[in-house]
């Protein structure tokens, strides 16, 4: 009697498959050391994008290196904990999911044009009460989720994307305020950083064109270097290690502040009701149940209020590490928690934030104008999702017409009360969104739009 031996290259194929299937599942059993690499796959493949938003927010507000470093160093902690928290839920906050936080694009514009009236202070107590108020939203979601329709939600998006451009267009060029703004070197070193980036997310193949951003960042970086234009100053004297600061700038209540990050926070809110629905498609094959959406708006809010006391921005999922899951099927909770605990540990080591600090304006510049256009591309793929009814047309011209057409003419609003004027005036996000509201409520329904059938003879 004979026994034939397994093999080896079935049980290595087997191996893999259980290996595979441990990653793909939500609560496989797998080793928190051999989950590290996958962990790190997601921490940077939003790494950049993460700082990409205080970086310009600080420049705008004209900190010191070591201000702008501090709030670095404090946007990597609350990334790091809001991904924690999504994953591993406190009560009803956090969605149980495969989600990785960071900070959100969604309040760049308005926090820029708020630091340069009201103060950074102002900036930090609108997002400590409005991250309060995206708590609420997310404890109620079944409430009011279904009042908002997808073609709203596009309308926000794609003026988010329209937003910004005016803003990559100006850290490209050297950022406000710079002596050379315009010159050549800038000019330069924005666009070898573009291409940089265009050409890995050309070359690469999987999930290596996650990274096309930070090559980018590297490529220019070292260039900047050859070219004189990174200050180094910043690294003298730093420690090896230590703790970011609590309140290391004191909030203001603003009112015209608050509103307007009132009116992002219900925007980023409904925002993060397509991103679950995108996470749970793409990585469990299924449609989000009402606590895991509920959970997820909940955990944005309460870790925003956690932000602000770190006086740093509002967070939110990544539609980059969306795209990641889609690629890779990794949704393993445990894999996806060492990233964040690896962005934990990271804000306890300042030269990574005054590394990323000593980044020149025009070459992030030359990387985020791409993601920026990616937004607004973004923005009119939900548009198109919503679908091209004449109803939705007529929302989303005239939403977009009116939002980012009258603020770039701000004078249009010039008898209109002071109050009115902070929010509106300079917002096309919070503009188009209200628009956009106000026209879904009172327009009726799609039969109206469409041409009478001719009468029969």
């Amino acid at each position: 009697m004979s026994f034939d031996r397994p093999d080896k290259s079935e049980t290595t194929t087997d191996s893999h498959n259980t290996h595979a299937s441990t990653l793909s599942s939500l609560d496989g059993d797998i080793s928190f050391w051999k989950g590290i690499p996958f962990g790190l796959q997601h921490v940077l493949a939003m790494f950049v994008a993460n700082l990409a938003p205080i970086f310009l927010v600080t420049a705008a507000a004209r900190m010191t290196a070591e201000q702008s470093a501090q709030v670095i160093q404090s946007g990597l902690l609350v990334a790091g904990l809001g991904t924690c928290l999504q994953l591993y839920p406190l009560w009803r906050v956090g969605s149980r999911l495969p989600m990785v936080t960071g900070i959100s694009f969604t309040y760049v514009a308005a926090a820029v044009a708020i630091v340069s009236t009201q103060g950074y202070g102002a900036v930090i107590g609108a997002v400590m009460v409005g991250g309060l108020l995206e708590l609420l939203l997310g404890l109620t979601a079944h409430l009011w989720s279904r009042l908002v329709p997808p073609i709203v939600s596009a309308v926000v998006v794609t003026s988010i994307g329209f937003s910004l451009l005016s803003v990559g267009a100006t850290s490209f060029a050297g950022g406000a305020g710079s002596k050379d703004f315009g010159g050549w070197t800038n000019l330069g070193l924005g666009l070898i950083s573009l291409v940089a980036c265009l050409a890995f997310q050309l070359l690469m193949r999987g999930t290596l064109k996650q990274l096309s951003v930070l090559f980018g960042l590297i490529v220019g970086y070292v260039c900047a270097v050859a070219a004189g234009k990174v200050d180094f100053s910043g690294f003298s004297g730093i420690a090896v290690v230590s703790l970011p600061r609590v309140l290391p700038v004191m909030p203001r209540l603003d009112a015209g502040a608050i509103i307007t990050f009132a009116m992002l926070y219900v925007v980023s809110s409904v925002e993060v009701l397509g991103d679950t629905a995108a996470l749970t498609k793409v990585g469990l094959n299924r449609a989000p149940t009402p606590r895991e959406t509920s959970g997820a708006i909940a955990g944005d809010g309460l870790i925003s209020v956690v932000s602000g006391a770190f006086g740093c921005l509002p967070l939110t999922s990544f539609a980059q590490n969306i795209g990641l899951v889609a690629m890779t099927k990794v949704v393993n909770r445990k894999v996806i928690f060492s990233g964040g605990l690896l962005l934990v540990l990271a804000s306890l080591v300042p030269g990574i934030a005054q590394a990323f600090n000593s980044l020149p304006q025009s070459v992030l510049g030359g990387c985020t104008i791409m993601m920026f256009g990616n937004i607004i591309l973004s923005g009119f793929q939900m548009i198109s999702e919503a679908g091209y009814t004449q109803r939705n047309i007529t929302i989303a011209a005239l939403s977009l017409t009116i939002g980012i057409g009258f603020t770039q003419v701000s004078g249009i609003f010039a008898r209109f009360p002071q109050l009115f004027q902070s929010i509106f005036a300079t917002n096309c996000i919070v503009l188009s969104f209200v628009v956009a509201v106000i026209l879904n409520a009172v327009l009726p329904g799609e039969h109206r739009f469409l041409s009478a059938p001719a009468e029969r003879g």
